[in-house]
């Protein structure tokens, strides 16, 4: 495997890539890529039918298109969440799924604690108050329209203590918060987890650090966010169907709880009807899924995509899943 050279897929490159990276690590492996700013559904098969190596960060890869590609024998996703990847089908192909872990840690710890203090503040609130010319013409020097929170103090609830859920509740701790780690839905806690239900009437902030799996679809519901406390708020950086869209809509509109700031929905990009993409939803600051996207976590993901290949082409595969 060594000598040989290999076609390439990238089915996705406007996702990492916005001309403002150095590509030179993908570039120079021995691979002749084929790279595509996005695919649809429609056009995967086609795209990998003859590659022996595809990345992808969203683009689905159901197993019509793996059981459609002869050659392909490794798929890296240019991501850490592997769900848009047919895993069994790769499994009973014997093809090699790899997932890059741990590059984007930096840019989504400060994306969440912006969130959070976007929220707690109202800063986004008194920003457009600004603009809009409210502080010109009220009769005092400072505008208090909006309730401001201070974040020392407050309970800071986390959600998947893995990487990412310990440098977030690092810095929450920075910011005098006292950190709770949430046990798993329905099973006895762990001595240093706290019980699910119990987590969620404690924590002032809740955020939410894990992957989107079987058991974490829909985690947060009806039922989870009637037990969060009025004055709490919810931020999800992580995988949009981890919440159920239209209970959070409800309960922000009927102030169950005070606010949510969500990087990620369940489909992306949304469509104009989602509901939590509605003008009338008090308190919600839903951003792009770019919580990831700062410029040195994508040129930090191109330079650990060319070692996940190379390692891999050695017959030393790193960060497999599969």
């Amino acid at each position: 495997m060594n000598s040989e050279i290999l076609t390439g897929a990238i089915l996705d490159m406007r996702s990492f890539d916005r001309g403002d990276i150095d590509l030179g690590a993908l570039s120079q492996l021995p691979v002749n890529w084929s790279k595509y700013p996005s695919t649809s559904i429609k056009d995967v098969v086609k795209r990998i039918q003859k590659a022996h190596i595809v990345i992808t960060n969203k683009v689905v890869l159901n197993r019509t298109a793996i059981d459609n590609s002869n050659n392909l024998r490794l798929v890296l996703i240019a991501a850490t969440g592997t769900d848009n990847v047919d895993l069994d089908a790769c499994k009973e192909r014997n093809i090699t799924v790899c997932n890059v872990r741990g590059y984007s840690a930096p840019s989504v710890v400060q994306h969440t604690i912006g969130l959070m203090l976007n929220l707690l503040t109202q800063q986004y609130r008194y920003i457009e108050e600004v603009r809009i010319g409210s502080w010109s013409k009220t009769d005092v020097f400072c505008l208090l329209d909006y309730p401001i929170v201070e974040s020392k103090g407050k309970v800071f609830g986390v959600i998947g203590y893995g990487t990412l859920g310990k440098q977030v509740a690092s810095v929450a701790r920075a910011l005098g918060m006292r950190v709770i780690v949430a046990g798993r839905k329905g099973v006895v806690p762990a001595p240093e987890r706290v019980d699910f239900e119990e987590f969620l009437k404690q924590s002032d902030v809740v955020s939410i650090h894990c992957p989107l799996m079987p058991d974490t679809h829909h985690l947060i519901g009806v039922k989870e966010l009637m037990l969060m406390q009025p004055e709490a708020v919810l931020i999800n950086t992580a995988r949009g169907a981890i919440i159920d869209s239209y209970a959070l809509a409800s309960a922000l509109k009927s102030g169950e709880i005070a606010g949510a700031g969500i990087d990620v929905l369940e489909s992306e990009p949304p469509d104009n009807s989602h509901p939590l993409l509605q003008k009338d939803i008090p308190n919600l600051i839903v951003t792009p899924h770019n919580a990831w996207g700062s410029r040195e976590t994508r040129q930090r993901l191109v330079k650990l995509m060319s070692e996940i290949i190379v390692a891999w082409q050695l017959n030393s595969p790193i960060n497999v899943v599969v």
